[in-house]
């Protein structure tokens, strides 16, 4: 079978009315070592199954117990959770002059924005309209094209603007947007100062007051892209809260993200912010004992304290390898066997290095 492939062949069977001592459970055989020689090779295939080899695995097969080819597991022995493991965000704060200014381009291509802006300067985010025709002769000298790399951009002082993008780059909302949230930044920088803020928490408390003194209100997505584009990863920084739950609304429980926290010198549990880039995932056996909470303590707790499992994200799946269940490794030489072949390395060589130098005296 697949006689011009070099993948293993496996043979199921399957049946839904298995007798009463196959239920609930598999058979596995490993077969591998019972075949004869093709007389001639068909592609990467040079064995076949001789009846003698079927009637073999028949036998295995109905006789249905274990033997060094034959296994016989549960049903849950090849099921798994995967288990989503959350870790929380830690940000440090800072309102810079460069971070803002990052903000002018946070509609992406921020190469290209910066370099029109230069050119353009403010009237791209105030009064679009005035420089739109010149905006969209200056993208039509780049030139235009349907693919992001195309043979003749070595040529070019500059990639060619898909259409895609080149859209983008002509939508006066998209600039306006990136205008308002400069601007906002700026005015928080004002209010606030430039200041180190090594919680994040305190800081986005901080940003509330000073949009309400301000009398500017500001969207959630708008406020989420200032505080990304002023604010960076510290491992040693307290977690950021995602959400306060009211008091006796909830009970702490650490290992699915609950924890118990003082604020303002009440009680309350609260949900951290998880931080995608440390995102993982584990396997957990359907046999493990104790379930999944008890693996969780013994193989990730120990080396990532701050971790919590996020149930809604578990799954169910199921994985056969049989080699994990009949690979046989083979048995290391023993050290005398080691040492008598480094000695009769040593030997030839010597013989070599003589025959070298006398080779060289000549």
């Amino acid at each position: 079978m697949f006689y011009n492939t070099g993948i293993a062949t496996y043979i199921w069977v399957l049946s839904n009315r298995k007798p009463k001592p196959r239920q609930g459970k598999v058979q596995l055989i490993d077969a591998t070592q019972w075949f004869k020689p093709l007389r001639k090779n068909l592609g990467k295939k040079n064995c076949e199954f001789s009846d003698e080899d079927i009637q073999r695995i028949c036998e295995v097969f109905l006789r249905f117990e274990e033997t060094p080819q034959a296994k016989i597991f549960p049903n849950q022995a090849f099921g798994y959770w995967k288990i989503t493991v959350e870790r929380p965000l830690r940000l440090h704060s800072q309102l810079t002059r460069r971070a803002i200014e990052s903000l002018r381009f946070a509609s992406g291509d921020e190469t290209i924005r910066a370099e029109l802006f230069d050119e353009f300067g403010e009237t791209l985010f105030h009064d679009f309209d005035l420089a739109r025709a010149a905006l969209e002769k200056r993208l039509t000298e780049w030139g235009n094209a349907d693919e992001e790399e195309t043979e003749d951009d070595e040529a070019l002082k500059r990639p060619a603007i898909p259409e895609k993008r080149r859209k983008k780059l002509l939508d006066a909302a998209t600039w306006k947007r990136d205008g308002r949230l400069f601007g906002t930044a700026t005015a928080l920088q004002r209010e606030l100062g430039e200041g180190l803020f090594e919680d994040h928490n305190i800081f986005r408390q901080q940003v509330d007051g000073a949009l309400d003194r301000l009398g500017t209100k500001v969207s959630t997505a708008d406020l989420k892209l200032i505080h990304r584009a002023v604010s960076w990863r510290v491992e040693c920084a307290p977690p950021v809260v995602a959400k306060v739950h009211k008091p006796n609304k909830a009970q702490p429980d650490p290992l699915h993200g609950l924890y118990e926290q003082q604020i303002a010198g009440k009680r309350c549990v609260v949900e951290y912010e998880p931080d995608p880039e440390l995102r993982d995932t584990e396997q957990v056996p359907l046999l493990e004992p104790g379930g999944i909470e008890t693996f969780f303590r013994r193989e990730v707790l120990p080396h990532v304290p701050d971790a919590w499992i996020d149930p809604p994200s578990t799954k169910t799946g199921y994985e056969i390898s049989f080699t994990r269940y009949f690979y046989q490794p083979k048995p290391l030489r023993t050290l005398e066997e080691i040492r008598a072949d480094i000695l009769t390395v040593e030997k030839e060589s010597e013989g070599l290095l003589d025959e070298l130098l006398k080779g060289s005296t000549r």
